[in-house]
């Protein structure tokens, strides 16, 4: 007799295909139903936060930890990671010694925000620190040798390495050359070479049992300044005693968010801990940011995200790469807020600069692929393109055309650099290594959702034949599956505080713990109106007259923004996220719209 095979389960609302293509599904299976459920009778877990926790995996007996995770129940001993012993020891016999220490850090804000806790840490005990953050564009990512002997040159006796390093065979043999220390803390992938150093903290690496593969760079910088404290306080150091390490976690909190590395364990932990840290706005740097960003309520995961780090990384991207480690060792805030101004500023153009290139980068793969719908991969290329930028570039085009992406800077030389970008169960990096091996790539490398490539143009044209061959089967069944997984219906009338405050107490969210998304249903479209030129703004109404504002962010040129701008006075279906705005000391619902359907 053969087993029963479950049928395919109903479309939320009956929405088999929005306007985006996507067919909205109920996060929660029956099995989640009763773990919701076995919450509320045995924790007395509010109902909604309860099918928020079991829609994302997590367990009757974890939820209680989960909703209040802290630093001392998730925080592993640090000596379980390898080499932390050894490093931890290392950086505290500096300090004893009071050598002169450099400090190589990565541009991007985790490594802005590991270099700034290393850096601060040393000087707490009155070291002499350099921080070095390599030009994306002329020297690209990690050590490399003429920077390492630059330092050394300088008086470095030890080089600490963040957010970087673990790759780094060559420059760190340089080092070894010259009988100089390095420390390597790093989160990234690593191959089978070891590079010479004193000692190399990565939970990523082969031989660590750890368990803490999931932390950003400042996590593991976090752990490895705990064991040196603890050598220090041991050794009877003076100034250990007085030195509060969970004081730094805005910056450990910060870099987790703007990684994008899961939001589970001790990275929960380090989040909810840090905002915390973050609105005492003890850091000069920091709250010059959040000044200039505008941000006038409590911190949030989203103003790290969206408001904060893209300030920090234009830096990195179009302008002086050490400015945003810089910003955030400082303790005058007026020069903070001098620095914060040159971010935003940058950041300005960084914005500038990428509405232009986007509009060069759809016309061009419209011109390719008209809508997508017969392509698996985006490929664009253009020359005069800023190569800090690609990145963003080939995430909108993902965004737009709901493929993996790449868009590439080409030099006068004919060689580009470029960045892609991927959709959920399509490995990116194993596609662009496949291609290195080809030989269709000088270099290129990275992870399932995110890679980077160096290619000559000439070679442009077997590269896109190559990643179309490479990807159709899969990608044609990707898309045709794509689905949107909502938490709940809910009705104009339903969206209050109150119910934000019980989403928050689920938070925080992101990585791996996706914030909620509500169906609104059948509701009027009362008014639809552009927001700038890429926003919408929306007014729904319930059948009772209740109201929900809503914003749909860079729709305008998208399925989602042309159906709402053609569907006044209609009724349709929403689905969105649900937000807090602050605005004359008043708290306000939005709804972030994200899809959109008729409502039958």
């Amino acid at each position: 007799m053969s087993e029963a095979v479950d049928p395919v389960p109903r479309a939320f609302l009956g929405v088999e295909a929005s306007v985006s293509g996507q067919r909205w599904m109920s996060r929660t299976d029956q099995a989640a139903q009763n773990r919701a459920l076995a919450m509320t009778q045995v924790h007395g877990i509010p109902e909604l936060v309860a099918r928020v926790l079991a829609g994302r995996g997590v367990g009757v007996d974890e939820a209680p930890q989960f909703l209040d995770p802290t630093i001392r129940t998730l925080m592993p001993d640090p000596a379980t990671l390898t080499d932390c012993e050894a490093a931890a020891a290392r950086l505290a016999s500096a300090i004893i010694r009071a050598e002169k220490v450099a400090i190589f850090g990565d541009y991007d804000v985790d490594g802005a925000a590991s270099s700034a806790l290393v850096a601060r840490f040393f000087r707490h005990f009155g070291l002499d620190v350099e921080i070095y953050i390599p030009d994306r564009i002329f020297e690209g990512y990690g050590p490399n040798a003429a920077a390492i002997d630059q330092l050394i040159d300088r008086g470095a006796n030890l080089i600490v390495t963040v957010d970087c390093g673990s790759t780094s065979i060559d420059a760190l043999r340089a080092a070894a050359s010259r009988a100089i220390d390095v420390v390597v803390i790093d989160h990234h992938q690593m191959g089978h070479e070891m590079p010479s150093c004193h000692a190399l903290v990565n939970p990523n690496r082969e031989d660590d049992l750890s368990g803490q593969g999931h932390l950003c760079a400042a996590g593991v910088v976090f752990l490895v300044l705990v064991a040196t404290l603890r050598h220090l306080r041991d050794q009877g150091h003076p100034q250990a005693r007085s030195l509060d390490l969970l004081a730094w976690l805005d910056l450990v909190a910060l870099a987790t968010v703007c990684d994008v590395v899961p939001l589970k364990g001790l990275n929960r932990a380090y989040v909810v801990k840090g905002l915390i840290a973050a609105r005492h706005q003890n850091n000069a740097g920091l709250a010059a940011l959040l000044k200039v960003a505008g941000i006038g309520g409590p911190v949030t995961p989203y103003h790290f995200g969206f408001l904060v780090g893209p300030r920090i990384n234009a830096g990195g991207r179009i302008g002086d790469a050490a400015l945003g480690s810089r910003l955030l060792t400082m303790d005058d805030a007026e020069q903070a807020n001098e620095i914060a101004a040159r971010l935003d500023e940058l950041n300005r153009e960084r914005q500038a600069m990428e509405a232009q290139m986007l509009a060069q980068a759809e016309a061009e793969a419209m011109a390719e692929y008209g809508t997508g719908e017969n392509a698996s991969v985006i490929l664009t290329a253009q020359e005069n393109w800023h190569p800090g930028i690609v990145g963003l570039l080939a995430a909108r085009l993902k965004e737009r055309f709901k493929r993996p992406a790449f868009a590439i800077a080409l030099d006068s030389s004919g060689k580009g650099t470029g960045s892609g970008r991927s959709i959920n169960g399509f490995d990116l990096g194993r596609m662009v290594r496949a291609a290195v091996d080809k030989g269709l790539l000088v270099k290129g490398g990275g992870h399932a959702m995110a890679a980077g490539l160096t290619v000559e143009r000439s070679k442009l044209g077997q590269l896109r034949a190559f990643f179309e061959d490479a990807s159709r089967n899969q990608i044609a069944g990707l898309v045709a599956n794509q689905t949107l997984k909502i938490d709940g219906a809910l009705g104009a009338s339903g969206a209050t505080i109150g119910l934000i405050d019980q989403l928050e107490h689920a938070g925080p969210y992101g990585s791996g713990h996706p914030q909620p998304i509500f169906a609104v249903p059948a509701h009027r479209l009362r008014d639809v109106r552009p927001v700038g030129t890429t926003h919408i703004k929306i007014t729904l109404e319930a059948a009772d007259g209740t109201r929900l504002e809503g914003i749909a962010f860079r729709a305008a040129e998208t399925e989602l923004g042309h159906f709402l701008m053609n569907s006044r006075g209609n009724q349709i279906h929403v689905a969105g996220t649900l937000g807090a705005d602050h605005w004359q000391g008043n708290r306000r619902i939005q709804l972030r719209v994200i899809d959109a359907a008729k409502a039958s």
